[in-house]
């Protein structure tokens, strides 16, 4: 079929071209710009009425002549070329290549839109992954199949956490394939740098996928970026059978980019200006995690995003929420008293906890250990609020001695180096031996044989 060309643009706002007298051009089909300079960018479309196309392209559009711009319509929608050579290499947004190595050879070209999971065809997530991180391993598992976000502010490590979650991340158990899918949307130059020399020089990058959206990139490829992430997941987990850990940092970019495109459509905004669809188009993206029964692969999923000023009420943070199966929330009081990774682990929450930990799947004691763990923390929290209060005169023997456990869970479990990978043996001898601290008669969420048995 060939190709028509069309010089019919009659109007550019920001990304946004809008052409006249298209025949048969369909939703979301691929589209090729060519500047009056003879340099070609790709596009998209974005709505068709009637004669009139509204594409968004990829590329920036400042500056562009109306009259000289030509259009082409490729006929199909975006896509990735896929193979298991993906591996070890580092792609731009739209998934080329910029690590210098060759084009990838495809085994397939698969659309980025990718299709969704018939809920009949799913299965449960029932199995541990392990983050290397005691307050994750320890309160607040990841689950293969889940989607656990990382919920930030400005200024606090996620880049660091996302990073060593990348390097670390194993499946525990009989020998499978695992993999690391890293998409990282509107970073600097010295994250990406930081990114990318990380994962070489510790070797993960033979296990990883990376690809790079700049902050200086089009804010239109931003919104592909986690699509085209995803579809490479997809391929590793459903067509090789891998194990994939997806990791989108920064969730609140793509919003932004969002928000931007929705705005230069002239539509009607809403929450602090976001489109009205971005739950929806949010649940696009994290329900493309999970597990098809029958299957050998999974995808699970660690979006990250940094609220602004904090705010968890925030409609990133609030419709995050609401879709994925818990969250993991960073401190800022944590993170300033130098505390790494600063995990707030009473507000986090992982809602599939117990289903991936356990005898057979981590260890027996895992359950009861972390809920008494979590219980004490609290309780020492709480006393020493009321010590601010009231003086430290004011509390119980007992009180004083969770106060005590509190700091100290702070400093030896919740602690740990960036580059310090602890097992989940590891992490629960810690917190057996952090209760030591406590009267026995305390103990009442753990069994008296694990008692017997852990705390000799």
């Amino acid at each position: 079929m060939a190709i028509k060309e069309y010089l019919t643009v009659k109007e550019i706002v920001g990304p946004l071209l809008l052409v006249e007298g298209v025949e048969g051009a369909k939703y979301g089909e691929l589209v090729e710009v060519e500047f009056p300079d003879g340099s070609v960018g790709l596009g998209n479309v974005l709505e068709v009425s009637e004669d009139r196309v509204l594409i968004q392209s990829f590329e920036e559009t400042r500056g562009l002549d109306v009259a000289n711009t030509k259009i082409r319509f490729r006929g199909r929608g975006l896509e990735l070329g896929v193979s298991r050579d993906i591996l070890g290499r580092v792609f731009d947004g739209l998934g080329r290549p910029i690590d210098g190595g060759p084009e990838i050879i495809p085994d397939a070209r698969l659309s980025i839109s990718g299709n969704p999971i018939n809920p009949y065809a799913r299965d449960y997530p029932s199995d541990f992954i392990q983050t290397g991180i005691s307050a994750i391993d320890g309160l607040n598992p990841l689950v293969r199949g889940q989607k656990l976000p990382i919920f930030s502010g400005s200024g606090l490590p996620h880049s660091r956490i996302a990073a060593q979650i990348a390097r670390q991340s194993a499946v525990l158990g009989k020998e499978e394939e695992f993999s690391v899918v890293f998409a990282a949307m509107g970073i600097t130059f010295e994250e990406a740098n930081y990114f990318i020399s990380e994962f070489k020089r510790t070797a993960a990058i033979e296990r990883t996928v990376l690809f790079v959206n700049l902050a200086d990139d089009p804010a239109i490829e931003r919104i592909a970026t986690p699509r085209v992430a995803l579809t490479a997941a997809e391929y590793l987990a459903f067509e090789l059978g891998m194990h994939v850990l997806v990791i989108l940092t920064d969730m609140t970019y793509y919003c932004e980019a969002l928000r931007e495109v929705s705005a230069a459509r002239k539509e009607v905004p809403g929450r602090r200006g976001y489109p009205g669809y971005l739950y929806t188009d949010l649940a696009t993206i994290y329900e493309r995690a999970g597990r098809i029964k029958d299957e050998r692969g999974s995808i699970t999923q660690i979006p990250i995003l940094s609220m602004p000023e904090d705010d968890k009420t925030h409609p990133i943070p609030d419709l995050t929420g609401y879709i994925t199966e818990g969250q993991i929330i960073l401190s800022r009081e944590l993170h300033r008293r130098g505390i790494y990774p600063p995990i707030d682990v009473l507000p986090s929450l992982s809602r599939l906890k117990e289903k991936g930990i356990g005898e057979g799947k981590t260890r027996e004691d895992h359950s009861n250990l972390s809920n008494q763990l979590f219980s004490a923390y609290a309780r020492g929290k709480e006393a020493k609020e009321l010590a601010v209060i009231l003086g430290e005169a004011a509390l119980s023997d007992v009180d004083k001695l969770y106060a005590k456990f509190s700091d100290e869970f702070e400093d030896r479990f919740v602690r740990q180096g960036e580059f310090e990978n602890r097992t989940i043996e590891e992490t629960l001898a810690i917190g057996w031996d952090l209760l030591r601290m406590l009267p026995r008669a305390e103990l009442k969420r753990v069994k008296r044989e694990q008692i017997e048995k852990y705390m000799k």
